[in-house]
This record gives structure tokens, C-alpha cells and sequence, in this order.
């Protein structure tokens, strides 16, 4: 097998490319990067066991991670452009760079380089650096693997669901509670259409008749602007009459406040932040779709005994 570079490898080259400011789509840069780097004929023709060419896949990790800490920035989908962020780095590792120097630099409050932020409420610190491939067992790797890139593809659902406008959000909300069952057998979910619904978005029929209700409020706020207790407040307060509970959705977090009003209030309200959102969208399969299918196989002992 060729000496194939790492996917770290691949980011000084994609921000060389990407250095004279033209927008380009992933398909273009990929061909442009493989061959910055000097990729062989060999190289470029080395697949995974999906059948995607291995630098092809190891490209689209770096910009995902360049992405990720503000190097790169998508103005329309499947399109990058380097930043200013992005040029400091070029300039301060010009001859390569690898994940934890960049990680480094983000911890750094005079730096343009943003913290990697892995999901909506938790940054990974270097107490959490992964550890030595040679400690862990190929299983280990393989779901070390899965995490990493679960958290790489929650990250960017929250960035897309900030980036649509709020009805869209209203709707996925929807969609993801009826994708975990509370649709019932026979129920329905529906974004409200009233201009005057008193804070609430959304409605869970859970049987045919529409007995049982599950009414929900969402709201589409950045990462770093926190529902207070007064928009938890205004729930409860659209509930009253209606309802005994309801479920609280946001894309960023929810302050000590609101989590300490919904614990002593006698209306039942589920609070999911969107860290909680991103892991119930993946694990329903909302707004995601599989990528790619391994079998791990091992002996049969009844096939031998």
C-alpha cells in the first residue's frame, strides 16, 4: 500500500489551495489538494473498503476540522473559501500542521482561530486527547472511530439548523419527535399555524382522535445565546388549560435559571439542548443518513463445536 499522507497532513495543502480566495466546491478542491500534496497516480487511485478513494476521504476530515475551528468558511453548501483565520494558520504552520497544534492555538483568546467545538455544550480539553491507537483494541478503535465522527456530524446539524430560518427548525423538531414514537400508532405531528399560538410551535397528536397531546416549543438561538427562565415561563403560561407537560426544544443551551423554574414547577416540561438534540437526531436517523456499513465478524463456535 502507498505511503499515503495522514488526514492532518492534507490541511496546509487545502489552505494553499483555497490561499487565493476563489470559492470552490469539495469536488474541485479534492483534485487540487491530491495534487499540492503530490499525490501518485497510485495514491490517487487507493480506495477504502466503501470504495471511496482514501484521500478523497482523509481531504474531507480536514476540511471538516478547518471548518469546524473558523479556517474555512461554507458561504453556500459544499462550498469553501479560506478565512482570515485561516490565513493566520497558513502563515504560522506554512510547512504543515496537526490537530493538536491547532487546537492549542484555539485555547488561545488572542488567536482567530475559534475553540474545536465538538458538540452544542462541551469543548474537548487536552485532558480528553484521545488515546495511543497501540492502547486500544481494534473494537475500541472502531467505536473511538463512530464517536469521533458523530460528534463531527452533530456539530454540523447544529450549524444547519441555525442557518435555516426558524420554521424550518419548528418542522424538524416535529419530525424528530414523531420519528421517536410519540406520533403513536395512528397519531400526527404538526407545526401550529396560528399567529397568536401562545408560544407554542408544534403539536403531537399521539392517538387518532387527538386526545393525548404532546405540545412543544422551539427555539433556533446561536450556541452562545442561552433560553432564559422568562422564555421557559411563557411556555408553562401557553400551557396552562391545555396541557400538564410539554417538551422545551433550543439549538444552544438552557440557563441555571430556566432548568431550576422547570424543576420546581409543577407543569411537566422537558428541556433537550442541543447537544441532547443533535444525539436524538442521530440516533432516530433525523436529518442524517448512513454513510457507510462495516461488518465485524468473529468465530462461530456452534459452526465448530
Amino acid at each position: 500500500m502507498s505511503d499515503m499522507p495522514t488526514w492532518e497532513a492534507f490541511m496546509t495543502p487545502t489552505l494553499r489551495v483555497l490561499s487565493d480566495g476563489v470559492v470552490r466546491t469539495r469536488r474541485d478542491l479534492r483534485p487540487l489538494v491530491g495534487r499540492e500534496c503530490g499525490l501518485t497516480e497510485a495514491q490517487m487511485k487507493e480506495t477504502l473498503a466503501s470504495g471511496q478513494p482514501t484521500y478523497e476521504n482523509r481531504i474531507g476530515w480536514g476540511l471538516s476540522f478547518l471548518t469546524n475551528v473558523g479556517a474555512l468558511a461554507r458561504p453556500t453548501r459544499g462550498n469553501y473559501t479560506i478565512t482570515d483565520a485561516g490565513r493566520h494558520l497558513l502563515e504560522k504552520f506554512p510547512d504543515g500542521v496537526l490537530e493538536r497544534d491547532i487546537r492549542a492555538l484555539g485555547e488561545d483568546p488572542s488567536a482567530p482561530i475559534r475553540p474545536y467545538v465538538a458538540t452544542a455544550t462541551r469543548k474537548p480539553g487536552p485532558a480528553e486527547a484521545p488515546a495511543e491507537t497501540s492502547a486500544l483494541t481494534p473494537i475500541e478503535q472502531v467505536q473511538n472511530g463512530v464517536e469521533r465522527i458523530h460528534a463531527e456530524v452533530a456539530h454540523e446539524l447544529l450549524q444547519r439548523l441555525q442557518d435555516k430560518d426558524p420554521a424550518f427548525f419548528e418542522e424538524a423538531v416535529v419530525e424528530l419527535l414523531v420519528a421517536m414514537g410519540y406520533g403513536g400508532a395512528n397519531g400526527s405531528g404538526s407545526v401550529t399555524q396560528l399567529t397568536n399560538d401562545g408560544g407554542i410551535d408544534g403539536v403531537i397528536d399521539q392517538d387518532i382522535l387527538g386526545l393525548s397531546r404532546v405540545y412543544i416549543q422551539a427555539k433556533r438561538y446561536a450556541r452562545d445565546n442561552g433560553v432564559g427562565r422568562p422564555d421557559v415561563q411563557g411556555f408553562v403560561g401557553a400551557l396552562h388549560g391545555r396541557a400538564d407537560s410539554g417538551v422545551f426544544m433550543t439549538t444552544s443551551y438552557f440557563s441555571q435559571g430556566a432548568r431550576d423554574y422547570v424543576a420546581s414547577s409543577p407543569t411537566r416540561i422537558v428541556l433537550i439542548d442541543g447537544k441532547r438534540l443533535t444525539d436524538l437526531m442521530i440516533q432516530f436517523g433525523v436529518g442524517v443518513q448512513a454513510s457507510e456499513t462495516y461488518t465485524i465478524v468473529e468465530i462461530d463456535e456452534d459452526f465448530f463445536a
